[in-house]
C-alpha cells in the first residue's frame, strides 16, 4: 500500500463505454488504444479525463488513472493489427498522455486480461501468465508509470503472473478481479481464495488489491469471510449497473444507474474493507458518478 502514501484516491469512471456511448466512438474489441494514433483519438482522450480531474481537485482527493492501455497486450493487439514494437510505443504513448495531465495524477500502466473478461475460457498457469503479461510490464517499468494496474481479472492465476512480472522488472502492482452477482470470480473462485493464492505464490508481491466492473452489491456478497484478506483490498471501481455480466453482455443501451444510489451502495463497504483507499468508476460510470463517491469519501 506505500504507493497510495496513506491517501484517500478517485478515480475516472467508464472509459470505453463513455467513449462508445457518449462519444460515438467505435473501439473494437472494446480497446480504447488505437485511439493514440490520431489528434482527434488523443483530444477526445484529454477531454474525457478532464472533468475528472476536476472534481478530486474541488474535493482534495487524490486521483488515479490508468494509460488506456487494458487491451495493448500481445493477443488483442494482434487482431487489431499492432506488432510487438508498435504495442510497445503505444503503450509508452498512452502512459505519456496521462503524466501530461498533471504533477498529481498517480500514473498507472492498465493491463488487461488476456481472454474475455467475463468468460476466461482456458486458463493460462501462473508461469504462462507471467510471460504473456510480461513484455507490457517492462514497458511501464520503463516509463512514468507509478503503478501497473491489472483490471477485470476473472481468475487467480492470472494475477500471480503479473504480480511476478512487475516485481521482476522493479514496479509496483495492484490486482484487481472481478466478481459476479454472487461476488465469487468468473471462474468460480472465492474473492478471498484469489487474493490469498496471489499473496502466498507471489510472496505477498502486489501493492495492494482491488475489485472492478462489478456493483458494489455484488462485491459486498465476496466480502463475507472475514480475516486479515480484507485489508489487502485498497480499491473498488464500481459498475453503474447492478445487472450481471451476462445482462450486460447482451444489452445494446447502457446502463449508467443512478449516480446517488451507487454512491450510498459503494459506502457500506467501507465498513467491510479497512484499507478501502481507492473508489472509482467502471462501465457505465461517468463524472456524474465519480462526483457522488468524491463527496462521500469518509473525513
Amino acid at each position: 500500500m506505500d504507493v497510495l502514501a496513506g491517501g484517500t484516491f478517485v478515480t475516472d469512471g467508464g472509459m470505453e463505454t463513455t467513449l462508445i456511448f457518449r462519444e460515438g466512438f467505435d473501439l473494437p474489441c472494446f480497446a480504447a488504444f488505437p485511439l493514440l494514433d490520431d489528434e482527434r483519438g488523443v483530444a477526445a482522450l484529454r477531454s474525457y479525463f478532464a472533468p475528472y480531474l476536476e472534481l478530486a481537485r474541488e474535493h482534495g482527493v487524490g486521483i488515479l488513472l490508468d494509460a488506456p492501455t487494458w487491451r495493448a497486450s500481445a493477443d488483442w493487439g494482434a487482431q487489431l493489427g499492432y506488432s510487438a514494437d508498435a504495442l510497445d510505443d503505444v503503450n509508452r504513448r498512452g502512459v505519456a498522455l496521462v503524466s501530461e495531465l498533471g504533477d498529481d495524477v498517480l500514473v498507472c500502466g492498465a493491463v488487461g486480461p488476456r481472454a474475455d473478461a467475463y468468460r476466461p475460457g482456458e486458463r493460462m498457469s501462473p508461469a504462462e501468465a507471467e510471460a504473456y503479461h510480461r513484455p507490457q510490464v517492462e514497458t511501464f517499468a520503463d516509463t512514468d508509470a507509478a503503478l501497473v494496474s491489472a483490471l477485470t481479472l476473472a481468475y487467480a492465476e492470472e494475477g500471480i503472473g503479473i504480480a511476478r512480472a512487475a516485481a521482476a522488472a522493479g514496479i509496483p502492482s495492484s490486482i484487481s478481479f472481478t466478481v459476479e452477482v454472487d461476488g465469487r470470480l468468473p471462474s468460480g473462485q472465492a474473492l478471498r481464495e484469489a487474493v490469498e493464492r496471489v499473496d502466498r505464490e507471489t510472496d505477498c508481491a502486489p501493492a495492494f488489491f482491488m475489485v472492478n466492473c462489478a456493483h458494489p452489491t455484488h462485491v459486498a456478497r465476496g466480502l463475507a469471510d472475514e480475516g486479515p484478506w480484507l485489508e489487502r483490498i485498497g480499491g473498488v471501481r464500481a459498475n453503474a449497473s447492478a445487472k450481471s455480466h451476462a445482462e450486460l453482455d447482451e444489452s445494446d443501451e447502457l446502463d449508467d444507474g443512478d449516480p446517488i444510489a451507487l454512491a450510498a451502495a459503494m459506502a457500506t463497504l467501507y465498513p467491510l474493507l479497512p484499507s478501502l483507499a481507492v473508489v472509482g468508476g467502471c462501465c457505465g460510470t461517468d463524472e456524474r458518478h465519480i462526483e457522488q463517491l468524491c463527496a462521500n469519501v469518509p473525513a
